[in-house]
């Protein structure tokens, strides 16, 4: 007997401020509407706290990944305490580990459970995450979200500055966190011109390239 395959595993990515966890808690919503379950999921959230936070102020509790987390397992936990599990939604997905991505392939493809990956595809350096990298190799489907984000100069913004002091960075750690606004080290969308350029918006323009990119 041919069992039917009808588990689906699709890559959602984009730049900061893009939406991606906004659609994760959407589509989140949209399943538990139809009755089926499902385990929302995140990695170093923006918060600090197990959720998943969007920048317009959605926010839900999560599970909280760690390097050490078996998705095959977790998922098996909660078959054995009589929890079905339909599917899953990873946000923060470029910071899981390339096993993990595996482990999101095999209950697709043997425990019928659809996977959601949100995420970045590429770091400060724009270099791909590793995580990011092995999805685009696997998933089903890879869709660039769409929603526009803004360059300081008004061009589509698709590459994530780190910003330390007021200066961009090209050295360090791959995973430091932090936010599009204020501290020391934080993040910047940038248009390919102006990230390889190393420049940010000019003095005079900051309260209005903070109110375009952040509208």
């Amino acid at each position: 007997m041919t069992i039917r395959q009808t588990a689906i595993f699709k890559f959602f990515h984009g730049p900061m401020e893009c939406g991606k966890s906004t659609l994760a808690l959407q589509m989140d919503y949209n399943h538990a509407r139809q009755g089926r379950r499902g385990l929302l999921l995140t990695k170093l959230d923006r918060s600090g706290q197990p959720r998943v936070t969007s920048r317009i102020g959605l926010q839900r509790p999560a599970i909280e990944i760690t390097d050490d987390t078996d998705l095959r397992q977790l998922v098996r936990h909660h078959w054995d305490n009589g929890e079905h599990v339909d599917y899953l939604i990873c946000d923060e997905v470029q910071f899981y580990s390339v096993a993990q991505v595996e482990q999101m392939a095999d209950l697709v493809d043997e425990a019928d459970v659809d996977v959601y990956a949100f995420g970045l595809a590429t770091d400060f350096r724009s270099q791909m995450f590793p995580a990011s990298r092995r999805l685009f190799e696997l998933a089903d489907e890879v869709e660039r979200l769409q929603v526009e984000v803004l360059c300081w100069c008004g061009r589509a913004a698709h590459l994530n500055a780190r910003v330390v002091n007021g200066t961009i960075v090209r050295e360090g750690a791959q995973v430091v966190i932090g936010d599009t606004i204020g501290d020391d080290v934080h993040y910047q969308v940038l248009c390919r011109r102006h990230y390889r350029a190393g420049q940010l918006a000019p003095t005079t323009n900051t309260n209005h390239a903070a109110l375009t990119t952040h509208h």
